[in-house]
């Protein structure tokens, strides 16, 4: 695991759980997952609350998509072309499915939905799992039991998609909030196997401005989410994802967020939190209370 827990972080960490179920009194430690990372004396410092649990992910893994496809571009595996371009913001600044699967035909050369057998289904099947493989050749041990290999859908899958997804019980994407911080932190640490160019693409595309015109949209993904009570003057980037009704149990009712934030004469924190249930998905105040709360307690740190 990256983060070091210190003895004060964890104090802070469970502070922050005890407030919080609280006042959400369905904000159940079981229902969450939290991580917290920031430098500090000991590297990178924080808490750790259900980190390595793998949780349906929602549109977080637009942002794997985003750092997969930069460094594919990079490689010349994939042409770079104006369609290409507008999916990759698209997929990022309104959440675009349509915009993400695009993203997920170029980069593994498949398409979607209809049936497969045989050679040609095991074939294909192969081609998605570049998604994962990129992944799981970087090493993170914070990547264990995660997968982002399926098309995300505004409702439930049919054709090849439906059997890809149930094969072995359960094969629908997965993340653990260790590795969307692992991925903000590499981004912006430098570790991540992109050249500068991308990685200020990278960084750019996942900026949310709090101030800026778009900022009450909720498909913007800023408002009802960690950004959405920090002070002004921040500077902020983030991916969140949000599920409702799917027609799915197992893809219906989630809310996260994955955020960095930055100020002047303060040092950068990184949020992740990973929510599930009817009644969290629907809260529009627990995530912006969770975040300001977090950026407030984090400053005092000392």
């Amino acid at each position: 695991m990256f983060v070091t827990v210190t003895p004060k972080w964890q104090n802070l960490g469970e502070d922050l759980m005890t407030e919080i179920s609280g006042r959400f009194t369905t904000a159940r430690a079981e229902a969450m997952a939290l991580v917290i990372a920031q430098p500090g004396a000991f590297g990178v410092e924080g808490f750790v609350h259900r980190g390595d649990v793998p949780i349906y992910p929602c549109s977080l893994v637009k942002a794997f998509h985003l750092i997969h496809a930069l460094a594919a571009l990079d490689e010349d595996r994939i042409e770079a072309h104006g369609e290409l371009d507008r999916a990759l913001r698209d997929m990022i600044l309104w959440s675009s499915n349509t915009a993400t699967n695009y993203v997920i035909d170029i980069l593994t050369g498949t398409t979607g939905d209809t049936l497969l057998d045989g050679a040609e289904y095991l074939d294909w099947k192969s081609k998605r799992e570049k998604l994962n493989r990129f992944f799981w050749r970087l090493g993170w041990p914070e990547w264990e039991g995660c997968r982002i290999a399926q098309k995300l859908m505004d409702d439930t899958r049919y054709g090849r998609e439906a059997r890809f997804a149930s094969e072995g019980g359960d094969n629908l994407n997965r993340l653990t909030a260790l590795s969307g911080a692992r991925l903000l932190w590499d981004l912006f640490d430098e570790e991540l196997p992109l050249s500068v160019p991308a990685k200020g693409r990278a960084q750019a595309i996942l900026s949310r401005n709090p101030a800026g015109p778009d900022a009450a949209d909720p498909n913007y993904q800023l408002n009802g989410y960690l950004g959405g009570d920090l002070p002004s003057g921040v500077s902020v980037w983030s991916k969140a994802g949000h599920n409702l009704w799917t027609g799915d149990a197992a893809t219906s009712w989630f809310k996260h967020d994955m955020i960095r934030i930055e100020a002047p004469d303060r040092a950068p924190l990184i949020v992740v939190a990973m929510t599930q249930g009817k009644d969290l998905a629907e809260d529009a105040d627990l995530l912006p209370h969770l975040g300001r709360l977090i950026w407030d307690r984090a400053g005092n740190l000392s």
